[in-house]
């Protein structure tokens, strides 16, 4: 094994001296970097004080060399290359559930319809404390997840602890293929002639997933559709091609690819699903990739009135392949261009600081482009969206809740006592509903600090160093007190931020997947603002028109 990973090394340091060291050069520093590189780790495993892992050091080596290209540039070991291609296809051999960790303890946070777990009985919610009679105590949540994964047709045994029972429940499942679906919701908004569709990856064929949607808006009466790209890290950029001629006509650029072996544009290919529909397109600082690529194509060509925040800024392609010893390495090839003309790419990994820190591109040097029918757009920093909107930050205290479990936690306790609730359009805790959480609060110690403890307790520290502290003391313990006293109040200050955490929380006990996200879509402000562009189409022709 010590000498596949040595082998391995060899090959991954070929493969970046190859990339930046001159022609004539290469071979010589080549053949010395890697005799150095040998030789200091037989000297190293052979003399230092304890025992040294030779795989995991040479993988941390490997990690540290590809880190210094980019983070998308990866070597995929054998034993990840299954969750690898998860990410990619959508596909996996499973049971059809997926797990978080609150705290020490391993549960399910969603149950997808229609598949074993679903069919079966298991629960959101449920406390996975055995997989195949062997405890999760004792393993991480990666090593869990695994097991949970295998060969379809092949049987796993999940122990559960359920929320209101004393015993363990034992269940079965015969695990089957199962494709993460991409498209979670799509559906009309009450009262309007406007379709909305969420994308949340670009797997393989999500494509395919996406138009079956807007077409079944289209058929229950959509003339206008809202795509939701928020969140959305991107994926295949073939996928992002047939998204686009969705809306634009055969022939057209939508990318194109300019690295150091070739540069490719990738044009529409078919008859376009609706050339004229009325499309907004939702973003915030999640949407990357292809997701950009949607964006920023539609954009180019006027096509589609972009809402939300700067996009994320990921402008760089990569390339996988298979590897040796059943391994993959994702090697990043080229950066991509929209039709016209710029790339989105925000971080400079080629010219990095002295420190190794990488730069944004200053807006100094940014460029300007122009669209279809002459608007500005720039380089270098993401799609800027035609309507900004800045979203409020979420206080403390809700993040607080979320992270630390607590939202889940009620949620279970709410689907135990009530057998259904509303649809997830009209759904809603009552008051009193919402002060019984606040009750259940008391008995928990929720541990968070609002900004202003934050900035008392920094002020406290230079007081100290300063040799103020004596005299300012009394003083600040009643801020401390004061501040105490306010957080009290959190839940109802904070009572617009906390209810819809519940609420969607809650609405996924019933709903599962759809009916989170038709919650949470009903209840969005970015949504709201698109609806009010699509429904003055003035005013949209307006913003495409740039005047």
């Amino acid at each position: 094994m010590r000498r596949r990973v040595i082998i391995l090394s060899v090959i991954l340091l070929g493969l970046v001296f190859f990339s930046f060291t001159p022609p004539a050069d290469r071979f010589f520093e080549l053949a010395k970097n890697l005799e150095i590189f040998g030789s200091l780790f037989k000297e190293v495993n052979s003399l230092y004080v304890d025992d040294v892992n030779p795989n995991q050091m040479v993988r941390h080596g490997i990690d540290a060399m590809l880190n210094s290209l980019d983070p998308y540039t990866n070597y995929i070991p054998e034993d990840e290359v299954e969750d690898y291609r998860t990410l990619n296809t959508g596909q996996y051999g499973g049971i059809g559930a997926s797990t978080i960790t609150i705290g020490n303890r391993i549960v399910v946070n969603m149950v997808f319809e229609n598949y074993p777990a679903f069919k079966n009985g298991l629960k959101i919610g449920d406390e996975i404390v055995k997989l195949n009679d062997l405890d999760l105590s004792k393993m991480t949540t990666d090593e869990s997840n695994r097991l949970m994964k295998g060969q379809i047709g092949t049987v796993v045994k999940v122990s559960v602890k359920r929320y209101g029972q004393e015993k363990l429940i034992d269940l079965e499942f015969k695990r089957e293929k199962i494709k993460i679906n991409s498209v979670p919701y799509f559906g009309m908004i009450p009262g309007q002639d406007v379709g909305l569709v969420q994308l949340t990856e670009f797997t393989s064929e999500c494509s395919k997933e996406l138009k079956k949607g807007i077409q079944s808006l289209k058929e229950q009466g959509a003339k206008k559709i809202i795509l939701d790209l928020r969140g959305n890290p991107g994926g295949h950029l073939n996928e992002a091609v047939d998204i686009c001629n969705f809306f634009i006509p055969k022939g057209k650029i939508v990318v194109s690819t300019r690295g150091k072996s070739e540069k490719r544009e990738y044009e529409t290919q078919g008859n376009p699903l609706d050339e004229t529909i009325p499309l907004a397109i939702l973003i915030n600082r999640g949407s990357a990739s292809a997701s950009e690529i949607v964006a920023g194509t539609l954009q180019d060509y006027d096509r589609a009135v972009i809402i939300g925040e700067r996009s994320y800024g990921k402008g760089l392609v990569q390339m996988a392949k298979p590897f040796i010893y059943n391994s993959y390495i994702k090697v990043t090839t080229a950066k991509y261009y929209t039709p016209s003309g710029r790339c989105i790419q925000v971080l400079d990994y080629t010219h990095r600081r002295e420190d190794g820190s990488v730069s944004t591109v200053p807006d100094s040097i940014k460029k300007e482009f122009k669209t279809t029918r002459g608007r500005l757009v720039y380089d270098g920093g993401g799609i800027d969206p035609d309507i900004v909107l800045t979203n409020n930050n979420q206080s403390s205290i809700a993040i607080a809740l979320s992270r630390q479990g607590f939202i889940f936690d009620y949620a279970t306790v709410y689907a135990s006592k009530h057998s259904v609730i509303a649809a997830p359009k009209t759904f809603s805790l009552s008051p009193a509903e919402y002060q019984d959480f606040v009750n259940w609060m008391k008995d928990r110690k929720l541990e968070y600090k609002s900004p202003l403890e934050k900035e008392l307790r920094d002020l406290e520290e230079i007081a100290s160093r300063e040799q103020y502290l004596p005299s300012i003391k009394q003083q600040l313990a009643a801020v401390k007190q004061k501040l105490v006293e306010i957080q009290q109040s959190d839940y109802t200050a904070f009572k617009d931020q906390i209810k819809p955490l519940l609420e969607r929380e809650i609405t996924s006990r019933y709903y599962f997947e759809k009916g989170a996200a038709e919650f949470m879509l009903s209840n969005d402000e970015d949504v709201k603002k698109a609806l009010s562009v699509l429904n003055d189409l003035t005013d949209y022709n307006k913003i495409l028109r740039g005047s």
